[in-house]
C-alpha cells in the first residue's frame, strides 16, 4: 500500500484534501484510540484482537489480525512492564476518503528506556464498530530497529527460525555467523487460492543471507523459499570461508556457492534432481581438487535420461 497520502494527511496541519468530521465522531474515534492506548499499557493483547480489520497494515507489512495479535502478545512476554502513553493526550483526527487518520506522539516505557513516536492509526467505522486498517509510525523515526517494533521481533525469529552457521566469512581470523531470513509462506488456504501454483510466499520468494560480520553485506536469493547453509571452506584462497546455500525445491536442490567477501557467485548454481540423484551428500557434490580448483557434480538431461556430470571449475 502506498503510504505518502497518508502520512501527508497525518502528520501535516489537515489542508482540504482531509474533511472535517463531526464533534460527535471526533469524540467516539478519541475514546476508541485511548482505549486501544490502555489495552496496551494493561498488556491486553486479547483486547486488541477485536479493534482490528480482517487484514491490516501493521508497520508496513500486510498482517491479519490473528498476526497482529500475536506481535502484541510477544511485545508483551518479552517486555512484562511495557507501558505506553499519548503524551499530553492530544490526538489529532482527520477523515478522508471514509477513513479517520489519527496521529499522535506515543510515549513507551520497557526494561528502564524511554522513548517517543510519531505515530498513527487509520480506522473505518464498519458495522457501527470502529476497526484499525493501519498501524505505525513515522517513516521519519530513527529508532523503528528499537526492540519494542515488529521488525526487530522478525529478526529474533528468523535467528531462532534458521540454524546459524559459524565460520570466517570476511578473512579476518575472527569468527563470524550466517543466518538466512527466509519469507513468510502461504497458508493452505491462501495457496488453494492462487492461480500460480509456484508462488509459495507472501509477497516476494526471496532469502536473505545475513552476517554477523559489519562488513559483509546481506546476500538475496531470489525465488527461493526453504534452505540450508552450508560453510564451504576457503576455496579460492583468500582466506574467507566460501558460503553454500540449498536452494531446496520439491523436486530439486540447486547449491549456490557465494564469495561472501563480495557478495558474487563462484559458479553457476549446482542443480541436482532430487527424484533421480538420491541422498546425494555434500562431499559428493563440491570438491577442491586443487589450489584454486574444484570440481562440481550436478544432475544433467542426456538423451532423455537423468546423469550425474562432473565439470572441473578454476576460480579466480
Amino acid at each position: 500500500m502506498k503510504l505518502l497520502p497518508l502520512i501527508t494527511c497525518l502528520f501535516f496541519v489537515v489542508f482540504s484534501s482531509c474533511n472535517e468530521i463531526d464533534p460527535k465522531g471526533e469524540e467516539e474515534v478519541s475514546t476508541f484510540v485511548k482505549q486501544w492506548n490502555e489495552n496496551h499499557s494493561q498488556l491486553k493483547a486479547s483486547f486488541l484482537l477485536r479493534d482490528y480489520m480482517d487484514v491490516v497494515e501493521y508497520y508496513g507489512k500486510e498482517q491479519t489480525k490473528r498476526e497482529v495479535q500475536q506481535d502484541k502478545l510477544t511485545l508483551f512476554e518479552q517486555f512484562p512492564d511495557y507501558q505506553q502513553q499519548i503524551v499530553n493526550g492530544q490526538l489529532t483526527i482527520t477523515r478522508e476518503a471514509g477513513l479517520y487518520l489519527v496521529v499522535f506522539k506515543k510515549r513507551v516505557q520497557y526494561s528502564g528506556i524511554e522513548g517517543v513516536y510519531e505515530s498513527y492509526l487509520s480506522l473505518i467505522l464498519k458495522n457501527g464498530d470502529y476497526k484499525i486498517v493501519r498501524e505505525g509510525v513515522s517513516e521519519d523515526v530513527k529508532s523503528q530497529d528499537a526492540a519494542i517494533f515488529p521488525k526487530y521481533r522478525e529478526i529474533n525469529r528468523a535467528k531462532s527460525r534458521n540454524r546459524q552457521l559459524f565460520g570466517d566469512f570476511n578473512g579476518d581470523g575472527l569468527s563470524d555467523y550466517v543466518f538466512v531470513d527466509s519469507p513468510v509462506l502461504l497458508s493452505e488456504t491462501e495457496k488453494n487460492e492462487k492461480t500460480d501454483t509456484y508462488n509459495m510466499c507472501k509477497g516476494k520468494c526471496t532469502s536473505v543471507i545475513n552476517f554477523s560480520a559489519p562488513s559483509l553485506e546481506a546476500i538475496a536469493v531470489e525465488g527461493a523459499y526453504q534452505s540450508q547453509l552450508e560453510n564451504l571452506k576457503d576455496l579460492n584462497g583468500d582466506g574467507a570461508d566460501e558460503i553454500g546455500f540449498w536452494n531446496i525445491k520439491p523436486n530439486t536442490k540447486s547449491l549456490y556457492i557465494f564469495d561472501a567477501t563480495n557478495s558474487t557467485l563462484l559458479t553457476p548454481p549446482v542443480v541436482i534432481n532430487t527424484n533421480v540423484h538420491k541422498n546425494l551428500r555434500l562431499i559428493d557434490i563440491i570438491k577442491k581438487t586443487g589450489p584454486k580448483k574444484i570440481t562440481i557434480t550436478h544432475s544433467s538431461e542426456q538423451n532423455g535420461k537423468w546423469v550425474l556430470e562432473s565439470t572441473v571449475i578454476e576460480l579466480e
